[in-house]
């Protein structure tokens, strides 16, 4: 009864996360659309996400601000590294549709299966199953768009979804002691450590004062919201099915930019939407506790609490 329990909360957290970073690429398109420099965009949606969550914390949970220290530079590592995904993938926005751009970061669940495995993770052949399908989704989808997409932003966008795979094992190691919450801040922190400088460094060009900042002040709100969700469901069910239900925000950066954007899809990519849903529906069948301790072993042992009592807190 409890791993059901688990199963689900993490099933509707995972969702929860993939129904608002959907919307991320959307809002992200429509401020640079705006006049924000795509590294504005990320400097800025990320120092802000990061103090609003640091602010919410340190005023209503200042106990979720403990972390043990190898915990504290896993989310720092992870952080990082996703910082410098998320600067790829602003970059290639700038260039691309956001369905397109969306479509083509839909890679990243592949990338977290290899790091798994790498990393000596279960993973069951339903699950590897389920990742195939959805590569073969990711095809149909990328292939039939028919736009001539320029190749740097397309190979930036596929580095993103690289990036932003590896964070989430790094992080999970992390989540099998600390709470979600506390995971999410400082990871948003440590990604705010390297968007902002390369902002300050490489563009400095702050908004105008005539462009509206309601686009990116939503893709914060996003940000917040979607990551808490998403270390929730990475702690619940495990970064690889979190990634693989993560699929499900295609269907929103979809649906929005058809009516926002006015993007539109051909025939044989609503064959890979369809096709990306039946991977989808196979994670009722697919049953897997990540909330049993890890093995020993795999390229990130080394993130594990010191060998005292653990400290927990109800998540």
């Amino acid at each position: 009864m409890a791993a059901s329990k688990r199963q689900e909360t993490g099933v509707l957290a995972a969702l929860g996360s993939a129904a608002l970073l959907g919307l991320a690429p959307v809002f992200g398109r429509w401020a640079i659309l705006s006049g924000f420099s795509p590294l504005a965009v990320v400097a800025l949606r990320t120092g802000l996400a990061a103090v609003l969550m640091l602010a919410g914390m340190a005023i209503f949970k200042r106990g979720f601000l403990y972390i043990f220290p190898v915990g504290l530079v896993g989310c720092f590592l992870a952080g990082a590294i996703n910082g410098l995904g998320s600067l790829l993938y602003y970059m290639a926005l700038a260039q691309l549709p956001a369905s397109l751009g969306q479509l083509l970061y839909s890679l990243y669940p592949l990338f977290v299966a290899v790091f798994s495995i790498l990393d000596k993770q279960p993973v069951s052949r339903l699950t590897l199953l389920r990742v195939g399908v959805a590569g073969v989704a990711v095809f149909l989808l990328t292939f039939a768009n028919g736009e001539s997409a320029p190749l740097p932003a397309v190979l930036m966008m596929i580095g993103a979804a690289a990036l932003y795979a590896l964070h989430i094992p790094i992080n999970q190691r992390v989540l099998y002691e600390i709470p979600a919450p506390t995971v999410t801040v400082y990871t948003l922190l440590a990604m705010s450590s390297v968007t902002i400088p390369f902002y300050l460094l490489f563009d400095r060009q702050f908004p105008a004062a005539n462009i509206p900042w309601l686009p990116l002040l939503l893709l914060t709100l996003v940000t917040v919201s979607s990551r808490l969700m998403l270390f929730l469901g990475i702690k619940k069910i495990g970064g690889l099915q979190a990634a693989i239900l993560g699929l499900g925000e295609l269907f929103i950066t979809i649906t929005i930019s058809y009516y926002f954007l006015g993007e539109r899809l051909t025939l044989n990519q609503l064959l890979g939407v369809g096709v990306l849903a039946l991977s989808m529906i196979l994670v009722a069948f697919d049953k897997q506790d990540p909330g049993k301790r890890h093995p020993k072993g795999g390229w990130l042992a080394w993130i594990h609490p010191p060998e005292v009592k653990p400290w927990s807190l109800q998540d």
